[in-house]
């Protein structure tokens, strides 16, 4: 943790490979000083079925999740600066946005916690 699962239509992934853009994300996020390095995993998922505000229209949401502990602040520049590097990385894509999630440290359990 923390986790960012970016969600994208495909053609998106014609612009750059898949590679680069996990990349590009596990670089905004580690320069925020949120987060240890090691800690931070990416995924994509592409999608060639789907509809933004009924139209068939190229997008990008990153879904942050995150253990709590973070200030509204620290959350909102991170969505900013995720939000500017992809806009900047997709400049023809007319939908790209991100929101943060905060895990419960009381419910969390992971493997080495067993």
């Amino acid at each position: 943790m923390p986790h960012f699962i970016m969600d994208c239509s495909a053609d998106v992934l014609n612009n750059h490979d898949e590679q680069h853009i996990i990349k590009q994300i596990h670089l905004v996020a580690n320069q925020t000083g949120l987060f240890d390095e090691g800690d931070i995993k990416v995924r994509v998922n592409a999608y060639n079925t789907y509809l933004v505000g009924n139209k068939q229209e190229s997008f990008i949401h990153i879904f942050a999740h995150i253990m709590q502990g973070r200030t509204i602040e620290q959350k909102a520049d991170l969505s900013r600066q995720m939000v500017t590097m992809l806009t900047s990385l997709f400049p023809d894509t007319p939908n790209i946005a991100m929101n943060v999630s905060d895990f419960e440290k009381a419910t969390y359990c992971n493997r080495a916690m067993v």
